[in-house]
């Protein structure tokens, strides 16, 4: 036994060198996408502050909102979509494990015993014919066994990158759900705060039919002017309608409050949120150059992931038309009777190798790679569709918050314009110089250039939280872990499935 190792130790060495050469099918190149030098709709368009003071990892806090602040770290460990996303991103870690073990050699170890009786023809037969006692026969073996398949044309090696490449791109897909979920809390927080906004609006609208009612019965009452019945019963309607329609805005707030218990991971009874009237602030956004959303769009990050992750699979269907090698070796002991087993004279050792090849398969190997290649090709049309619709995101936010502003500041003149109308408006009708129609009409453009500001302002919000998802928040593909040549190990992010 001693004397084959050195040839042993040649062989592995040589197998090395061997499973260091190249591997078969396409290297990985990232295709060219076009990116444009600058986003369109950042002509005329301005940043309250320099970029560097705006939030980048937790980029909600610009929102100087309170329920957001505490609501949003929850998603990355209670959100069940961000949970899901985090498993499959788990069983990536283990595939590339299963792959990488395919590179080395498999040991095993084999050990039996036995013990047989019967009649003989020895002198030990004869003896237990007197004894009245068949012969007893004891027998084993130990043996220690290897085998190894040679990644002589890169299969492996393939394979590891396949499923490296779709373990990042589960992980950025993780980073992407998680992304995805904050800002859907966070539209869903902003369309809350403006629904408790729109109720006390509406409270106040009700309080103004109730007084504009209140001088109808007053005038009527005084007789200082001839004050129809139908004028009263205008003003009762009004207020009875603007009544129902404060108590139907109850079922949107409860709504928006029960989806974001779900979205931090809570039953609906379990978050009380109180009222509050005051919006969150319209954050700075830092935009930067269109080419960093190849960087900082999680998304894009996987779709290119699993662009490089169909390249390899090219590798490992072109491989099979390659022989498969192996090598196998043996040693051990094996003696009859058991007795001195482990004994110099015992040992046992065998050394192969054997190889396969397919002449024939009726074209199923040029199918597998024809239909790798045409998966490759779908992925750089998806990862190429994924940049294009980046960009489009991008600028409708920019878009939406350019003419939004414009909207607000007109808006804003106008619900002044508005509550001086409707204040001129009920005077003379005190002085009864107009008729009731003239208050009613005042009122209900007041109320609704009120109702039309506080909408603008939400859509401007919802458009900055738009815009910083499609900016990909605070993250970065620099984040994703190399997993080609590391051990597969579990991220800081483990907190996810905790």
């Amino acid at each position: 036994m001693r004397n084959i190792r050195p040839g042993i130790h040649s062989v592995c060495i040589a197998c090395f060198g061997l499973l260091a050469g190249c591997a078969v099918g396409p290297d990985y190149k990232r295709p060219e996408v076009p990116v444009p030098e600058k986003f369109k709709e950042l002509e005329g368009w301005s940043k309250a502050m320099p970029a560097d003071a705006a939030p980048k990892g937790d980029w909600w806090t610009g929102f100087h909102d309170d329920l957001l602040d505490r609501l949003e770290p929850m998603v990355a460990v209670s959100n069940l979509t961000v949970r899901q996303s985090y498993a499959n991103y788990q069983q990536a870690l283990a595939q590339v494990q299963v792959a990488r073990s395919e590179l080395f050699p498999t040991l095993g170890l084999t050990g039996s015993a036995s013990r047989s009786g019967g009649p003989g023809n020895s002198a030990s037969a004869a003896a237990s014919s007197v004894t009245g006692r068949g012969s007893v026969v004891s027998a084993g073996s130990l043996e220690l066994s290897a085998g190894w398949t040679l990644d002589l044309w890169g299969q492996v090696r393939r394979l590891v990158e396949e499923n490296s490449a779709t373990a990042q791109a589960d992980e950025a897909t993780l980073a992407n759900a998680t992304l995805s979920e904050q800002i859907l809390l966070a539209t869903t927080v902003i369309d809350l705060r403006a629904s408790d906004a729109s109720i006390a609006l509406q409270e106040r609208a009700v309080e103004a039919y109730r007084e504009s009612l209140r001088v109808v019965q007053a005038q009527g009452s005084a007789g200082i002017t001839a004050t129809p019945p139908s004028a009263v019963i205008s003003a009762q309607v009004a207020l009875e309608t603007a009544q129902a329609t404060l108590t139907g805005m109850g079922v949107a707030r409860a709504q928006y409050a029960h989806a974001i218990a779900v979205l931090v991971g809570k039953n609906p009874e379990e978050l009380d949120i109180p009222r509050s009237t005051a919006m969150p602030t319209l954050p700075d956004v830092p935009i930067g150059l269109p080419s960093a959303l190849l960087q900082r769009r999680p998304d894009i990050a996987a779709a290119e992931r699993a662009m490089q992750a169909q390249n390899a699979a090219i590798g490992v269907a072109v491989a099979a038309y390659y022989p498969t090698i192996s090598l196998s070796a043996a040693g051990g002991f094996s003696q009859s009777p058991l007795d001195g087993l482990l004994r110099a004279s015992n040992r046992i050792w065998s050394i192969g190798a054997s190889g396969t090849e397919n002449i024939v398969d009726f074209g199923y190997r040029s199918g597998e790679v024809l239909s790798a290649r045409a998966a490759y090709e779908a992925s750089v049309a998806s990862y190429r569709g994924t940049v294009l619709t980046a960009f489009e995101s991008v600028e409708n936010d920019l878009s939406g918050l350019r003419i939004l502003a414009q909207e607000a500041e007109q808006l804003e003149i106008a619900v002044r314009d508005a509550n001086r109308a409707s204040e001129i408006a009920l005077q003379e009708y005190q002085a009864g110089t107009v008729d009731y129609t003239t208050v009613a009409v005042a009122l209900e453009t007041q109320i609704g250039d009120q109702q039309t500001q506080l909408t603008v302002e939400q859509n401007r919000l919802l458009d900055a939280v738009s815009l910083i998802g499609d900016l990909g928040g605070g993250w970065s593909d620099s984040q994703l872990h190399d997993m080609h040549h590391q051990p597969a190990s579990t991220p800081e992010k483990t907190q996810v499935g905790s």
